[in-house]
């Protein structure tokens, strides 16, 4: 029995470089990166020094105002530098892997007479705590307080994401031992969301409250689900988990093991041959990009994440600690003369003006970087209402977060929102407007200012 969630507002951009579904070994990456700044609101207080060796699962790092909350290695080796920004800022750890990975020896844990404080504890020791996000302010969830309900999208409708479905294939005694865990772990329920006609792993794990999910995108993100099952209000919380990330928490739980194993989609009109990668996180992405099909050209853009949400990265940079897909495209720095004075075909518009994206719908496009114009004030056009699935007014709440307006924040539904709901109404925003940025801001100060 599943309950049926249809979206109709939204958008599906078709872009070409879908990721065949086949999986490769990346190239063993001699080095790992964890950047601080992948866990928002964190302040990083140093346990592994430079010079220092570590197992994987090893602690590198705990959260200053909340030091249960520990952050461990996805490998084991030796920290060869610690990066600071201004102020001694802690910018990225640097690990030299070793040839034959040591782990950190956490058990095996008895999930049938675990107590609830147990496994909390548990998850905080081995540093699977980061895994689990919460909303308001989409930050790693509070330890301290208990959600009403926990939410797993396993249908991913983003342009070029990493198909679930086939990620997940074979994981299902992990994904029933994480998704055990998180029962005990709430009074509410686990809603677990797949794509209508998918055929996921998780769909059919027990203790969970199945929802088949349908319509163009955002109708994967998480935070789309939770407002059509069970909005966030003042005072609630609630807890989000993604299916990559329950993998690694139910093999830590079966095994004692901290495997960060990532399958990662390499996509993009930029690479050749468009596949999956089994990596780690952390790892150097120059391990799948070069030798592995990218276009020889200078001016392309690397993404770690998806193309709306996800964060641009160097040739020399490293995976991010959530992500699962590399997206490759070209760099935007070419104008077109009187390109707004002519009718286009190669863009994508929800509007008929100009460009004719709507006679084809299902037409695959090469999109680059450029934003096709410049940043100025809003206009109302009506645009983000017909992307915004969510029962909440756009235009009203991020004006609200630009003049920082926490009463009217709060009664617009500023609790259930992140960054990735506004990627949509930034991409089809005339005004050019930060959307995520400006969003992100608002849910900063709201933390602060009401925590």
């Amino acid at each position: 029995m599943s309950n049926d969630i249809r979206i109709k507002k939204g958008l599906d951009i078709k872009l070409k470089g879908e990721a065949e579904k086949t999986l490769e070994q990346a190239i063993i990456s001699n080095y790992c990166t964890v950047r601080p700044e992948d866990f928002h609101s964190v302040t990083p207080k140093l346990v592994a020094k430079e010079g220092s060796s570590v197992k994987a699962g090893g602690v590198l790092f705990y959260d200053k105002s909340n030091e249960a909350v520990k952050f461990a290695s996805p490998v084991s080796g030796q920290v060869i530098e610690i990066v600071r920004g201004p102020k001694r800022r802690i910018d990225a750890i640097k690990i030299q892997a070793d040839k034959t990975q040591e782990f950190e020896d956490f058990g095996a844990f008895n999930l049938d007479a675990a107590k609830p404080e147990d496994l909390k504890a548990h998850l905080l020791k081995s540093g699977c705590w980061p895994f689990i996000k919460q909303r308001p302010y989409d930050v790693i969830a509070n330890p301290a307080k208990s959600p009403k309900a926990i939410f797993v999208s396993a249908y991913a409708s983003a342009p070029l994401a990493a198909d679930l479905d086939f990620t997940l294939k074979g994981k299902e005694a992990e994904l029933q031992a994480a998704i055990t865990a998180l029962g005990k772990l709430t009074e509410g329920k686990v809603h677990v969301s797949v794509g209508k006609n998918a055929n996921s792993p998780l769909a059919g794990l027990s203790g969970i409250t199945l929802h088949k999910v349908s319509g163009p995108h955002p109708s994967g993100n998480v935070g789309t689900q939770i407002n059509k099952i069970n909005p966030v209000n003042k005072g609630e919380v609630v807890w989000t988990v993604s299916p990559q990330d329950l993998v690694i928490i139910g093999e830590l739980l079966l095994t004692g093991k901290f495997n960060a194993e990532r399958i990662v989609a390499l996509v993009g009109s930029s690479v050749k041959k468009p596949r999956y990668f089994k990596t780690l996180i952390g790892s150097e992405v120059s391990t799948m990009i070069y030798d592995n099909g990218v276009e020889k050209r200078s001016n392309d853009r690397i993404i770690s994440g998806n193309v709306l949400s996800g964060k641009e990265i160097k040739p020399d940079g490293a995976l991010d600690y959530y992500s699962n897909t590399l997206s490759v495209i070209p760099e935007g720095d070419d104008y077109e003369l009187f390109g707004w004075n002519k009718p286009i075909f190669n863009k994508i518009s929800t509007t008929r003006a100009m460009t004719f994206s709507w006679l084809n719908p299902n037409k695959k496009y090469e999109l680059d970087t450029n934003t096709n114009g410049e940043h100025r004030a809003f206009v109302v056009t009506g645009n983000y209402e017909e992307v915004f699935p969510l029962d909440i007014y756009p235009l009203q709440i991020l004006k609200a977060c630009m003049y920082k307006d926490l009463d009217e924040m709060e009664a617009l539904g500023m609790y259930e929102v992140a960054p990735e709901d506004f990627a949509l109404t930034e991409f089809v925003c005339v005004s050019k407007q930060p959307h995520q940025k400006i969003i992100r801001e608002g849910l900063d100060l709201m933390l602060k200012e009401i925590g």
